[in-house]
């Protein structure tokens, strides 16, 4: 999911995290030996990050996981991404019901399975934060990412230490040493991959190239504007270089993400003031951009994103804004103009299938993710990695468990 504010702001304290190797984290263990099912043992202690409240300090305390149920498994996570929706919930931005674990984009092992479980002991998976039931009326139409019933794993699920029950970010909670979800919201990937880079499979990357490669169609010679620079919209930029955009425009309100966009796949840096419209227009021969990604979730973005394109254009909306924020277009432009606007919700995916597919494109060093992940930090330092998201600093800061 995607950054819904483009500005900064202001920085809430704690601790300096300090960047690492893009890699990050020690590898995913192979699954065990023989594998089986395993009989179901008590609930589990284990340490998770959570806000009490809307504007609380976070903090990392003691939870109580209930053993899986039938068709739901117990994952120890490995790694686990710091993402903006997680900070929209906790703000204010989003709505959510507290206390609430963080996190919704991991990797990590199987450790336990519930009666019935299909999956093996010790089997390295990836996250799904919208599995889908495969029954409903968008699922048998080829739709999973728009399902009906993808909110069922989101009811509350154990409770903190002082017996209050938990609610659990889009139904995971996944910055905890562990989680406790259905079978069909993990997803089997390689063993061996770099867990800091595995865990964005989840969501900043099927999210930001399933919006190049399903929503789009960018198209090879095409020309591409990414506005908003968080982990999704490089991930953007690095998916249209992929499909062949000859022009791409990387635009952002700080200088500081002209590097990481330059080598996520950029052709060029553009900061978002009031020369962006004719400066993208000298670089797209005064038509505009074919396709431009709005990867903050703002009117106000939305709208600069609408701008930006030429007429026949699209716009894809990829960020995730609030209810009230509404955005406001002249109906004489938009007949005019015939752009499409539209979103992509999950990229447009199919996760069961796809991540899969991305895990082994970086199993191959087919794709690089080492620019997305700006550094990682124990589960102790987690409320200061989501401090420097909230100042804008870096692309994805990664949390990773022993």
């Amino acid at each position: 999911m995607t950054d819904p504010e483009l500005s900064p702001t202001a920085p809430t304290g704690g601790t300096e995290l300090s960047p690492t190797a893009p890699t990050g984290g020690t590898e995913l263990s192979p699954a065990a030996p023989g594998g089986g099912t395993e009989p179901a043992s008590a609930p589990v202690i284990v340490r998770a990050l959570v806000a009490r409240g809307s504007g609380a300090e976070l903090r990392v305390e003691r939870v109580r996981l209930p053993a899986p149920g039938p068709g739901e498994v117990r994952v120890t996570i490995r790694a686990a991404g710091v993402c903006h929706s997680d900070l929209s919930m906790v703000n204010g931005t989003l709505a959510a019901r507290f206390p609430l674990v963080l996190g919704h984009e991991a990797t990590g092992v199987v450790a336990e399975v519930g009666p019935g479980s299909q999956l093996t002991v010790g089997t390295p998976v990836v996250l799904n934060w919208a599995p889908a039931c495969r029954a409903c009326w968008w699922c048998r139409r080829g739709e999973p990412w728009l399902c009906a019933d993808t909110t069922a794993p989101t009811v509350p699920r154990g409770e903190t230490d002082d017996g209050v029950p938990l609610h659990l970010t889009l139904g995971l909670g996944a910055l905890a040493e562990a989680v406790v979800v259905p079978e069909r919201a993990v997803i089997p990937i390689p063993a061996g991959l770099p867990p800091a880079q595995a865990a964005l499979l989840g969501c900043a990357v099927l999210t930001g190239v399933g919006a190049v490669r399903n929503t789009a169609r960018v198209a090879p010679g095409e020309s591409v504007a990414v506005v908003g620079l968080g982990g999704v919209g490089l991930a953007v930029l690095s998916a249209a270089r992929r499909a062949g955009a000859t022009t791409i425009l990387a635009i952002d309100v700080a200088e500081a993400k002209r590097d990481l966009a330059l080598a996520a796949g950029a052709t060029d840096f553009l900061l978002s003031d009031d020369r962006l419209s004719k400066e993208v227009r000298a670089r797209t021969e005064s038509r505009g951009v074919d396709h431009a990604f709005e990867c903050v979730g703002r009117a106000a973005t939305i709208r600069a994103a609408w701008r930006l394109t030429r007429r026949g254009g699209a716009v894809t909306v990829v960020g995730m804004g609030a209810k009230d924020d509404m955005v406001s277009l002249g109906a004489l432009d938009i007949f005019h103009s015939a752009r499409t606007l539209r979103s992509s919700v999950y990229g447009s995916s199919d996760p069961d299938r796809e991540v899969p597919v991305l895990a082994a494109e970086l199993a191959d060093s087919a794709l690089d993710l080492g620019v997305l992940v700006s550094g990682t930090v124990p589960l102790d330092e987690a409320p200061a990695a989501f401090d420097r998201l909230a100042r804008g600093e870096g692309a994805r800061w990664v949390v990773t468990l022993d």
